[in-house]
């Protein structure tokens, strides 16, 4: 809600400023080339994530994703205990993480709001449902198919060069932020 309102402000503002100098042709034409290069980018966009997401199903049906969640259970177990008992949210997790890790942030969502069901107890937000939203923020990516389709679509040559960044900073940012997470639950509950 807030969002609306800062973004309607926003065009106010840029349909005043352009009302005041003159610029209402040159605010017109940048409307319009920006609403082109968006749907130029979400065109070129779709079929990397139409690819990775048929990957993705590809790995369920051929038991990969299965094989990967029981490779994760010892440390999903820890993050997670209540997966132990849970078989089901233990697959949500998995497939949730598995699918961050191939950088398919929106095959992901389900799973993880699947996931984020499952650990809800009452009105209060669990410590296991508040390391499953670092972890998706921070999203681990082994494969950033997102940023490469985006690269991709404005030219770049080599869009996964970027690769040894990406490992670095979403590694560091995901171990930090669970850590934190892990920190302040037990603040909260010392």
């Amino acid at each position: 809600m807030v969002m609306s309102w800062i973004w309607t402000g926003i065009v106010l503002l840029s349909i005043l400023c352009a009302a005041a100098t003159g610029k209402g042709g040159q605010l017109s034409s940048a409307a319009m080339q920006g609403a082109q290069a968006g749907v130029t980018l979400a065109v070129s966009m779709a079929g990397a994530i139409c690819l990775w997401s048929g990957v993705g199903k590809l790995m369920a049906v051929c038991g990969i994703t299965g094989a990967l969640s029981r490779r994760m259970r010892p440390l999903l177990v820890r993050l997670f205990p209540s997966a132990a008992a849970d078989v089901s949210l233990a697959g949500d997790l998995s497939a949730n993480i598995c699918a961050n890790l191939l950088g398919l942030g929106n095959a992901a969502t389900p799973m993880g709001i699947r996931a984020a069901k499952r650990m809800v107890r009452g009105d209060i937000a669990t410590d296991e449902l508040c390391r499953l939203v670092v972890l998706n923020t921070a999203s681990i990516q082994l494969i950033p198919t997102n940023v490469a389709a985006v690269r991709s679509a404005f030219g770049c040559t080599a869009p996964f060069d970027i690769l040894p960044a990406v490992w670095i900073t979403s590694a560091l940012s995901a171990g930090l932020g669970v850590m934190a997470a892990y920190l302040l639950g037990k603040v909260r509950r010392g």
